[in-house]
Parts: C-alpha cells; structure tokens; sequence
C-alpha cells in the first residue's frame, strides 16, 4: 500500500538549470535581433514493475501405454484381367492400380492402428463391392454360348441344372456367365473343361468305332411283313368305302326333296322327346364304359373292378359276366360286324371276348395303363391308347402288335377311326388331337384349340367333320379341310369324357362326367 502512495504522490518539478552567458555584441541598425529561447527537457518517470509470483516446475511427462498387435493379414493378390482369348491384359489407365496403395493394400489400410467394429464392417463391405466388381468385370470378358441349348449343354457339364424353375434364357446366360467367372478366378475352370473335353473326345472315339462296326439304317423305322398288308388292305378298303360316301353325297346333293334345315328340326325334336326307358345296377363299383352292339340288341358294360358284363335289350338282362382283368377296366368297345367285344384295362392289357364270355385274344405291349379301345370300321383291325404316350394298332384275328404310334408329349386317351378307314384321330392329355393316315403312318394334321387335355374324340359319318371334347368344358367341331375350327359348344358346366356322331349324319351328342 505504501509503494502504491508512493507512487500516487505528484514528483516535484526540477528547477531548470542557469542558461550560460553570452558575451554581448554590437548589432548593426538595420537587423532584428532574434533571442535564442532554450528547449524545455521533460523530466523522464521511471514506471515502477511490480513483483511477478514464481511459476511452479511441470510434472514430468506420462509414458503412453503400448497398444496390442494387429494381426498380421495376408496381402490382397490381385489377378490381370484376361481378355476373350484368354491371354492377359495390361490396363491403358491407373484406374485398376488407384483402388490399392504400393503395399498391395485397400486405400486407409494400416498395420499400425487397431479399427472399430463399425470400421472393420465397412471395411468388408468395401472389400465385397470390390470382389464383385472384378466378378463381374471377369464374366464379361469371358466368351458364353448365345444358344440355349449350348448354354445347356456346358451347364450339364459343369453339374449344375440345366434350367431353374421360371428362368428365361438370358437369366440361364448370364448364370453361365457368372458360374464360369467363379470358376475362373478360383481357377478350375480351365481343369473342368478339359476334363470334360477329353471324356467327350473318349465317349465319341468309341461311339464312332461302335457305329462303324454297326449297320447303317435308315432314319425311319422299317415295319413289318403284317403292317405292310395291313397298309395295303386298308387301302383297298377305304378306297370302296370312300366312293360309296361321295356317291351318297352327289344323290343327297342332286335330290330336290332334300332339306337340311327339315333334317336338323327333325334331329332336334327327336332330342326333346328322349325319355329314360329302364334303368338298372350294372355293378357294385362305378362303371367306366359302355357299348351297342350293332343290331342294338346287346349292350356291354364294364366297371372299376375289372369286370365286365353283357345285358340283353331291351329288358336289361344280365348275359354274361366277363371275368379276366386284375385291375379296373378302362372302356369297352363292341366290334362293328360282328358280336365280339373288347376291353381295355389298367393292367396294361386288352382283350377280346365272344358273347358268351369267353376270351378270343390277349393284346400285350403297352407300359401302362390303357386309356380308350376302339374297332377299325373293317372289324379287322383293333385299337389302343395307353398313358405310355402311345397308341397302338392291332390285328384282331392274331393278336400281333402291327403299329406302335408315338407323337403326343403326354398320355392318349381317346382314339377314333374315319368311316372309311384310312384315318385314325388321337387325342389326349396334352391338349392336342392328331390325325393319321393308316395308309402311310403319316401325321397329317395337329388341331390345336383345347386349354386344357382332351378326352374324346369322334369323326362324322360325312367324312370332313372332327369332334373332340375335353377338360376345359367345351366341345369343338373342326373341319379337316379348312383345318381349322368351326364352333365350339359351350354348353357344359364340367369336362367332356366322350363325344359321339350321330350315325345318320346329323348332330354330334356329346356326354359329360361330373367330378
């Protein structure tokens, strides 16, 4: 406090110091005389520090603690791209080299620090876009067939499918595609195919060998002595048989009285006045199949328990039970010149029965079950479709198997013949009915229409009308010389099993199965 007084109180002016003397001398008259004033000196105040406090000595210096050690990680190799033709390729940029340090390592990669969680997952992430960049950059040069059928064929190869389920064709190239780059970079698709090439290059040494030992055939299927003769004598057949319906055509043609208009009124008044007339139990299981003889005096039956029966008409009485299937019977077919029958079954048989009950000839071939049966017009000839996508065409009088037919992808079901005999239809469960000349074995016609599989299958007496029936509840009339369809019948609330024409050429009934 004292030195703060001190310094508060006002310093005493100095006393200025004499100014010397100047001896005096004369000054002219005409001049001023100037006195010389002497400079006035500011006394200088010392400025007065105070005391500064002492600074206390610093702690010495924490050593850090040592971090553990990182793991040593192996460093990323990093394969050339390979071109098309498979030799290496040389970047024309730094844009391959940028995504890696000179240590060979991702960019921000250090041995020295030790990463969070959240930095190692985003590491990896990093890590796998890079990965699949290069994937696909590898894919694409690599050369993939643009065939589907190459595309499959080096899938086979490779073992994986050939096809996923709703796969396409570029989604089964570009699987190829990114399997074969897989392959490459883990490098065994070079193995895998050369593996693959020198099995083929073996399998076809031994097929060329086995092939020049063997005779060279022809691409068809050369038939027998039978079906030869069966071709010839359905030729003559249909031929006399196709001139007396041209020449009932010209008559009904040239006749003034005809009226189809009359004609149609008349079937359809006949339909209205359909009436039942007896009804009687034909089995204790359900019945798959019925027949008319061709008088109308004999009808025939058959039902899931492999038995079949023959009722008189029209009291509908039981004639004789047919005994002989051990699995259900399929349908049953009375021959159209004579009263013999025949029946289908599921233990992949058919036979031929008298009407006494006695069985004529066994029919042995197919590989499943059978479907439908049905007579070649000239009762000579009998036929037979089968779920082992066949049908087949048999001699009556010595049971030999003269036609195996294949043509349909899946099951036959229904079979007819033309009125005159050279042409058979074919129907079954992949929604197509197929026409065949019996006197070629050709397939001359595929009508396509039915959504869904067609059951029956029927030709009309006037020669150039086609129907069928099928699952998708309607009935199609075609006609074969346009080859196309003329109406369809949608009349029905559930599938049609069978459809029928008329035999005086007039309207087609058809029959339907509730399910």
């Amino acid at each position: 406090m004292e030195a703060d007084e001190e310094n508060s109180e006002p310093a005493p002016a100095p006393t200025p110091a004499p100014a010397p003397e100047e001896p005096s001398a004369a000054v002219p008259e005409n001049q001023t005389v100037v006195q010389q004033i002497p400079p006035i000196i500011t006394p200088v105040v010392p400025s007065f520090v105070p005391p500064i406090a002492p600074i206390p000595p610093l702690p010495p210096p924490a050593i850090p603690r040592p971090l553990a050690p990182l793991p040593i990680r192996p460093p990323v190799l990093r394969t050339p791209p390979v071109s098309q033709n498979g030799e290496e390729r040389t970047s024309d940029s730094d844009s391959d080299q940028d995504d890696f340090g000179p240590a060979g390592t991702a960019p921000g990669s250090t041995g020295d620090y030790e990463f969070s969680e959240g930095s190692r997952l985003a590491k990896e992430r990093k890590q796998k876009i890079v990965q699949e960049i290069m994937m696909k950059r590898r894919a694409a040069a690599l050369a993939v067939p643009t065939n589907d059928m190459a595309v499959r064929a080096r899938l086979r190869r490779l073992g994986e499918p050939i096809t996923l389920f709703g796969e396409r064709e570029m989604e089964r190239r570009d699987r190829l595609r990114m399997l074969m780059a897989k392959l490459d970079a883990e490098g065994q698709l070079e193995k895998l195919m050369k593996a693959h090439e020198e099995e083929e290059a073996a399998a076809s040494a031994v097929t060329d060998d086995a092939e020049e030992e063997m005779l060279q055939y022809p691409f068809y299927t050369e038939g027998s002595k039978e079906i030869l003769d069966a071709r010839i004598h359905i030729a003559k057949y249909s031929i006399l048989r196709a001139a007396l319906r041209l020449q009932r055509a010209r008559r009904k043609r040239d006749d003034p009285d005809e009226d189809l208009d009359a004609e149609i009124d008349w079937a359809l008044k006949q339909a209205g006045s359909l009436v039942l007339d007896s009804s009687e139990i034909g089995d204790d299981r359900p019945l798959s199949g019925c027949s008319f003889s061709t008088d109308g005096k004999l009808l025939g039956t058959c039902a899931l328990n492999g038995v079949a029966k023959i009722w008189s008409m029209p009291q509908v009485k039981k004639v004789a039970a047919l005994k002989g299937h051990t699995e259900r019977a399929t349908d049953i077919a009375f021959s159209p010149v004579q009263n013999h029958l025949a029946t289908a079954s599921a233990d992949r048989t058919a036979r031929l029965w008298n009407a006494d009950g006695s069985v004529l000839q066994t029919f042995e071939g197919h590989l499943d079950r059978l479907a439908r049966i049905a007579f070649h017009p000239s009762g000579k000839y009998l036929g037979t479709t089968s779920f082992d996508k066949t049908w087949r065409l048999w001699d009556v009088d010595t049971g030999v198997e003269l036609l195996l037919q294949e043509g349909h992808s899946r099951s036959v079901y229904g079979i007819s013949f033309h009125q005159d005999g050279s042409l058979a239809g074919s129907c079954g469960l992949d929604a197509l009915a197929r026409v065949w000349d019996l006197r070629t074995g050709r397939s001359i016609l595929a009508l396509e229409g039915h959504v869904k599989p067609v059951l029956g299958i029927s030709f009309s007496p006037n020669g150039y009308h086609l129907a069928t029936g099928g699952e998708d509840n309607t009935c199609r009339i075609w006609d074969l010389r346009k080859k196309k369809s003329l109406y369809t019948i949608p009349a029905h609330s559930n599938l049609i099993s069978q459809v029928k024409f008329e035999p005086q050429e007039a309207t087609t009934w058809s029959l339907h199965l509730m399910t």
